[in-house]
C-alpha cells in the first residue's frame, strides 16, 4: 500500500484542532484502559493498521491483558469482558457503523445502565474522535513502522 498524502503536513490546523479534541477526551471521565480497549475496537472495524499499531502498547501499558487484546474482535463470545467494556464496545461498534446500525435502542440502553449520562457523552467523544483518526489514516494510507520482529518469519 501506497501513502497517499500527509494529511499532517498539508493541513496541520485540521489536525491540531483533532488532536485537541483527543487531548480533551483524554482529561474527561472514561478511564485509560477503557480509553484504549474502545480505540482498539473501533480501528479493527475501520481496518486501520496504523492505529492498531499506535494504541496496542498503549493498551498493554495500561493495565489490558494482552489475552483480552487477542480476543478483542470477538468479544461478545468471550468471558474476558465485563458488563461496562461490554456496554461501550457495543455502542463503540453502533457508532462506528452507524449506516449499518442506526444506533440502537438495546446498544443505548447498555450504555445507559453503565454510564452515567455525563460518561456516555465522553465516552461518544472518544468513540467520534478515533473514528476521525482512523478516517484520515486509512483514507490517505497512513503507514505504521514494520518492526524487526513483524519481518523475522
Amino acid at each position: 500500500m501506497t501513502p497517499r498524502l500527509d494529511f499532517i503536513k498539508a493541513s496541520p490546523e485540521v489536525m491540531k484542532a483533532v488532536l485537541a479534541l483527543d487531548a480533551t477526551s483524554r482529561q474527561l471521565s472514561i478511564p485509560l484502559a477503557l480509553r484504549e480497549l474502545v480505540k482498539m475496537r473501533v480501528s479493527q472495524i475501520n481496518g486501520c493498521a496504523y492505529c492498531l499499531d499506535m494504541h496496542a502498547p498503549e493498551a498493554r501499558e495500561a493495565g489490558i491483558s494482552q489475552q483480552k487484546l487477542d480476543v478483542l474482535a470477538a468479544w461478545r463470545e468471550s468471558p474476558a469482558f465485563d458488563a461496562r467494556e461490554r456496554a461501550a464496545l457495543g455502542w463503540a461498534e453502533a457508532l462506528t457503523r452507524l449506516e449499518a446500525t442506526g444506533a440502537p435502542q438495546r446498544d443505548y440502553d447498555a450504555l445507559a445502565a453503565a454510564f452515567s449520562p455525563a460518561e456516555q457523552v465522553d465516552l461518544t467523544l472518544v468513540i467520534n474522535v478515533i473514528n476521525a483518526l482512523n478516517r484520515f489514516a486509512v483514507g490517505f494510507r497512513s503507514q505504521h513502522p514494520a518492526r524487526a520482529e513483524a519481518n523475522a518469519h
